[in-house]
């Protein structure tokens, strides 16, 4: 009878949460000697460095995540502490299937538990759809879908036990339109966008927030990295900073918005690639995607 009660207010009221207070109590006190931290995977640089530079400024515990050991001390140093906050980098492959657990284990060494998770983390590759190798259509696969869904689906329960915390992933405005020159990348965005969302949804109420960033062009190596650098949206698009982009973020996840798109003319992109068909949208995209060598 109460389990069905329960069923009945949450379909009523989506706001209101089936936890019961004395658990939430009790999960909130397992971690009372750590510490809340901010945890961004790919915190070395672009986007995810300009978060952490945010979230330390409004005063919150951050800890960085990457691969290159070199990159994550000249972040480090390069990031200014406010009162009170701390910043720890972690070396890791958020890639590999016990990433979390190396990761939970510095962060308990650190004195801190993951409160928020920002998946930040991602590749792209550009180029025709053949032009690429199994190998790196598999790696893609893997940082900008498995490890995002395998993250997010760790993290959470514990984040909804306590009724506090949040997850913040990073997709695009590429994830509303497929991307022809860049297929690949594009889908996982998508993927991203729409996982995001529905599990918002599943959520909501229960003192979590889940939010995803869809930032247009951004000023980071990230394109000439993947291999855009010459393509004909480097030229054509608005770009922003990574800075304006991480504070339009931050912004938006305290706000509780499940989705969140940076910049005035990124917002009007982003009604047009909702309304407009995929007849035209795609073509547009094509020619915007396209390489001089194509």
């Amino acid at each position: 009878m109460q389990k069905s009660t329960a069923s009945w207010r949450s379909l009523f009221w989506p706001w209101w949460s089936p936890a019961d207070p004395q658990d939430v109590r009790a999960a909130r006190q397992a971690v009372a000697h750590l510490k809340p931290a901010v945890l961004i995977t790919g915190g070395a640089s672009g986007i995810g460095l300009a978060l952490a530079r945010r979230f330390l400024e409004a005063g919150h515990n951050t800890v960085i995540v990457g691969r290159d050991a070199a990159k994550l001390d000249a972040a480090v140093r390069g990031l200014t502490l406010s009162k009170g906050t701390t910043v720890t980098a972690i070396v890791c492959d958020v890639s590999l299937p016990d990433a979390l657990e190396v990761i939970n284990a510095r962060l308990v060494e650190a004195g801190l538990y993951l409160d928020v998770l920002v998946s930040n983390a991602g590749t792209g590759l550009a180029g025709s759809f053949l032009s690429h190798s199994r190998a790196d259509l598999s790696r893609l696969i893997g940082i900008n879908v498995e490890t995002v869904t395998r993250l997010m689906h760790a993290v959470l329960p514990d984040m909804l036990a306590r009724q506090r915390g949040g997850v913040l992933n990073i997709a695009s405005l590429g994830a509303d339109v497929p991307g022809p020159n860049q297929a690949a990348y594009y889908a996982s965005k998508a993927y991203v966008a729409s996982l995001t969302e529905a599990v918002a949804s599943e959520y909501s109420g229960q003192g979590v927030r889940i939010s995803v960033l869809l930032p247009g062009p951004v000023d980071t190596a990230f394109h000439e990295d993947m291999g855009a650098g010459r393509s004909l949206y480097r030229w054509v698009l608005p770009s922003m900073t990574a800075d304006r982009v991480a504070r339009s973020a931050f912004r938006g996840f305290m706000f509780g918005n499940r989705v969140i798109v940076p910049g005035i003319s990124n917002i009007f992109f982003y009604l047009a690639l909702r309304i407009l068909p995929h007849t035209l949208t795609v073509p547009l995209v094509y020619w915007l995607l396209r390489r001089p060598e194509n």
